[in-house]
């Protein structure tokens, strides 16, 4: 073992000191067969007016307001697609369909319903009002409208609204390419045998899977061992073509935890320790080329709260997100939650509605090897330094993960 050199940060600061060294990502086009969740670049406006002709909201009739109470010869028929080749002139009707074009002449549509039909003669009621059962042009978005902010992420609705412009193509931030690393000769693949001293290689599989959910195109590397020489090629061939690299394991103070030194000879290393539990070795550093790495602890809650409250924000700016931190609600809790003297604390838990107000129930055990305390939790409460903690009962935010 050996005492660190790196001085404990505020975890609230480390968050700054990362997003302070992270990028904005460049832009693409891409097909909106590649767009769904991905963050837009560039606003959208309307090129054009939706609708851009008057269009029945009814199947119906046609008509001029001034023939009401009128029986009017059918002169045509008007669909979707098949607008009907001329005007309606006095004593004239035409049927037209859901979201048929208004022909010339017509200034409403009377519902099928409301209309009495003889051969190729229609009456119509006493009481027709221009403008009735039809869709103005504009009426959806006139030219020039913006539609879909840039840093909004593009969803159904924002894809249903370019592609109902003609948009066949989006200006996108591009997302990152993350390199992610186990670290650790104890650690085995999973599927294979796990030996004396050995435990199955967990972080990468859950961090692949928070890594996808923020957005990143992640490339697995192999499990990387507590050497020197094969540490350092494996991380080398990974920021070859990363944007990011997220390392799990070794950055402790123990005589095998490599991750900080290597760093330091590849970079910058601006975070080596935190005051933060759990997650107290978390590290951070910048590599030439703009590019940024990771160094989580190897307990997997450690790993993952690091994640959530460092590694996520930064993925999201890096890909233009208006909003980098996950939401949060106002919750109270049905446990008292014992203080750290030093570090802040993220204590996991479970969320049900009581009356108007939602409860926070702890997942049990808080120890940073206990995978546990994460699965099903809904969000993470902090729990500030010192020697009060939170009372039963106190109203606190939460950091929502998910909803019950």
């Amino acid at each position: 073992m050996r005492a660190s050199t790196y001085p404990l940060i505020d975890a609230a600061e480390a968050a700054h000191v990362v997003l302070d060294h992270t990028q904005v990502l460049g832009v693409e086009r891409v097909e909106l067969v590649d767009c769904p969740g991905r963050v837009l670049a560039a606003d959208i406006k309307a090129p054009m007016s939706l609708p851009a002709d008057p269009v029945s909201a009814v199947d119906g009739y046609a008509v001029r307001s001034a023939d009401a109470g009128r029986s009017l010869r059918v002169a045509g028929e008007s669909a979707a697609g098949h607008p009907f080749d001329g005007s309606i002139a006095a004593g004239t009707a035409a049927r037209i369909l859901t979201g048929g074009v208004v022909p010339d002449g017509a200034d409403c549509v009377v519902m099928l319903e409301d209309v009495r039909l003889e051969g190729d003669q229609v009456t119509v009621p006493a009481s027709l009002r221009a403008g009735a059962n039809l869709h103005k042009p504009g009426a959806d978005l006139r030219e020039g409208d913006l539609l879909v902010r840039a840093g909004a992420q593009l969803g159904p609705a924002e894809l249903g609204l370019a592609a109902a412009v003609g948009m066949a193509e989006l200006t996108v931030h591009r997302r990152p390419r993350v390199a992610l690393m186990s670290t650790g000769s104890e650690l085995v693949e999973v599927g294979g045998t796990v030996g004396r001293g050995q435990i199955f290689d967990s972080n990468r599989w859950a961090l692949l899977a928070a890594l996808r959910d923020a957005g990143a195109d992640v490339n697995l590397t192999a499990i990387a061992p507590d050497r020197a020489d094969p540490l350092r090629d494996l991380v080398e061939q990974a920021l070859g073509d990363a944007d990011v690299l997220v390392t799990s394991g070794g950055v402790s103070v123990g005589t095998h935890d490599l991750v900080k030194p290597l760093l330091e000879t590849l970079g910058t290393v601006h975070i080596g320790r935190v005051k933060l539990k759990p997650g107290k070795p978390f590290t951070f550093a910048t590599v030439p080329g703009s590019k940024v790495a990771f160094g989580l602890p190897g307990f997997p809650v450690s790993s993952l709260v690091t994640f959530e409250v460092f590694v996520r924000p930064a993925l999201r700016k890096m890909q233009g997100f208006a909003q980098l931190q996950r939401p949060t609600l106002p919750v109270r809790l049905g446990f008292d939650a014992t203080a750290t003297a030093d570090r802040t604390e993220y204590h996991r838990v479970t969320l049900t509605r009581d009356g108007v107000e939602l409860g926070a129930t702890s997942t049990g055990s808080q120890s940073s090897s206990r995978l546990m305390s994460l699965a099903g939790a809904h969000a993470l409460v902090r729990v500030p330094p010192g020697d009060q903690g939170l009372r039963r009962g106190s109203g606190v935010e939460a950091l929502i993960l998910s909803l019950p």
